[in-house]
């Protein structure tokens, strides 16, 4: 079914593995069109809770684009590129709303590192770098990068490190706010799947809400107060408030069923 990618189901997780280690799992079109029609998989089908998307190998999460695809390239095509990638993939992941986790190990540069950013939530193995090194090649991010990162870790270092193509190691990553956990390479999957079996226990719909909510704040969405409101508000007439309200009182665990 895919050419680049391998997916995998497993206790309502997808994990979706780019497969092009001798590459060191470079984007390009092929990746980009499989990561696509897996993100679809992940948003139509009710099998899947969650999602986690990781690199094949321990080098690479994603070490950039393929940079042989860009030399052809004129500003019009340039354009057309970085935002067929933004619709299919990246922003699909950010606005997705069932949580996607970056296992991020080994490099994640350029694109990889967008790709990273577009997740949720991200973890890192202790070898993981990230960085922005388009202005090496008289480029700059084209997948969200120059946005995400900023409010990943702050005007000041991403101005830095897109401008210096300077790489972070991991954990001064965790340090930055640009991952939420490192961890050993061997327990990379494991830690990634025990965030999501927690949020697995959550009400789906809520959850939805919350990416929906915390993606308005940190894209500063005027109307995003409003916005929290409104679902605030759409949560009262779901069947998983009630139950959670009861097993509270009735100091239970609740049971939801994305009702």
């Amino acid at each position: 079914m895919y050419q680049t990618i391998l997916t995998t189901l497993e206790n309502g997780i997808c994990t979706i593995t780019i497969n092009r280690p001798d590459k060191m799992n470079a984007l390009n079109k092929d990746v980009i069109n499989d990561l696509g029609q897996a993100l679809e998989e992940v948003y139509n089908n009710n099998e899947v809770r969650a999602a986690i998307i990781t690199g094949a190998g321990e080098k690479a999460f994603v070490a950039g684009a393929d940079i042989s695809e860009f030399i052809p390239l004129g500003d019009r095509e340039g354009a057309q590129l970085a935002q067929r990638g933004r619709e299919l993939v990246f922003d699909k992941i950010e606005n997705c709303p069932k949580p996607i986790i970056a296992a991020v190990n080994g490099f994640s540069l350029g694109g990889g590192c967008e790709l990273a950013m577009a997740c949720h939530i991200r973890v890192a193995s202790v070898n993981a770098k990230f960085g922005q090194p388009e202005i090496n090649l008289g480029i700059i991010p084209g997948y969200g990068g120059t946005q995400r990162l900023t409010r990943l870790v702050g005007k000041g270092k991403a101005m830095e490190m897109i401008m210096t193509a300077d790489m972070v190691g991991a954990e001064e990553a965790k340090a930055l706010g640009l991952v939420n956990h490192v961890v050993a390479s061997e327990d990379l999957l494991t830690k990634a799947k025990e965030i999501l079996a927690k949020i697995a226990a959550k009400p789906p719909l809520a959850v939805a809400k919350i990416i929906a909510c915390v993606n308005e704040g940190a894209n500063a969405d005027p109307m995003g107060f409003d916005n929290e409101i409104r679902r605030f508000g759409e949560c009262f007439a779901t069947e998983d408030m009630k139950e959670g309200a009861a097993a509270f009182l009735e100091k239970r665990k609740p049971v939801f069923k994305g009702k």
